[in-house]
């Protein structure tokens, strides 16, 4: 995991995920120490249009974490994806 990765964090991360969530990397925190396979991190967690909404400070189990794809920027408008369809 590096800065600017997009992060897919579920219950595999922490039982506090219960409704998932993504999450823009900032830092690893190396400098706190936690049990073993845990970690801190900072960094944004996003919305559906893969917009900043909130600064967060996470503990998470790191072999939870699943690096993905950003999700896309905007959605083609209904008559787009139907144009795109009839191709």
């Amino acid at each position: 995991m590096k800065a600017g990765d997009v992060l897919h964090l579920t219950r595999a991360a922490s039982p506090q995920f219960v409704r998932p969530i993504f999450f823009r990397l900032i830092k690893i925190r190396t400098e706190l120490h936690t049990y073993d396979g845990w970690i801190w991190m900072d960094g944004y967690q996003l919305d559906e249009k893969g917009d900043a909404i909130a600064r967060r400070e996470l503990f998470v189990l790191k072999a939870g974490v699943r690096t993905q794809l950003p999700p896309p920027k905007a959605w083609p408008k209904p008559q787009a994806r139907q144009a795109l369809r009839k191709r």
